[in-house]
């Protein structure tokens, strides 16, 4: 599991736009502590503080406590809310966690062993449907990563979420399919699935006029955005 995060806070004393734009102009970011059956805790955390645990890479899927009058909340990240322009972090959500409580989560799956695998070692591409899996997990014991070991493999095997064990205290979120997370294919089967994606694009663009993608976000959408936040 990943290590629990440290995250100094201070109690936000005014609410509205105005007062969570000045906190901003200050290098702060408003951010709000939910749940456990107590009112929300308003609060408001130093952004820099915030950019260096998000850089993490695990900071969605660690339990971060919140020290905010001395006292320390245990809580997991649940949103961040970025500036659609300058990805700057304009507001977060933190769930207070009760003891024993069991959360939803999306751990990422690391593969291992390639090396072993006939069908990798012999020209086989490994095509990763699902790079995170959905699980329900005890809150003390979030796994930072599921393991998955690709050893034996043959081109046109895969690997589904029957075939893993999970961690202690970890379950799939999903119950009702036994979904695939990774096959091994032939360099030709995913190079003509990756042809029929792009046509399929390009039908799109057409039909649209332009692309979705060339359209930036502009001054409105990054005003909607902020007040969303607060």
């Amino acid at each position: 599991m990943s290590d629990a995060l440290n995250l100094p806070a201070e109690m936000r004393e005014r609410a509205g736009k105005g007062a969570s734009r000045a906190l901003r102009r200050d290098g702060r970011v408003p951010a709000v502590i939910y749940g456990g059956k107590e009112e929300p805790t308003p609060i408001h955390v130093e952004e820099k503080e915030l950019v260096k645990q998000l850089m993490t890479g695990h900071f969605m899927n660690s339990i971060v406590m919140v020290k905010v009058d001395g006292k320390e909340v245990r809580t997991l990240p649940k949103d961040v809310a970025l500036h659609p322009v300058t990805d700057r972090p304009i507001h977060a959500d933190f769930l207070r966690l009760a003891k024993g409580a069991k959360i939803d989560v999306n751990v990422p799956v690391v593969f291992v062993n390639e090396e072993d695998s006939p069908g990798l070692t012999k020209g086989g591409v490994l095509n990763v449907v699902r790079h995170e899996l959905e699980l329900v997990c005890e809150a003390d014991k979030i796994p930072s990563e599921i393991e998955i070991d690709v050893a034996g493999l043959e081109v046109g095997d895969s690997v589904h979420i029957s075939a893993l064990t999970l961690p202690e205290g970890s379950e799939s979120a999903i119950t009702d399919r036994d979904f695939t997370i990774a096959t091994v294919v032939a360099p030709s089967a995913l190079k003509r699935s990756g042809d029929e994606g792009e046509e399929g694009e390009e039908e799109e663009v057409d039909a649209g006029g332009v692309a979705a993608t060339e359209q930036g976000p502009d001054a409105d959408a990054a005003e909607e955005q902020e007040e969303k936040s607060e």
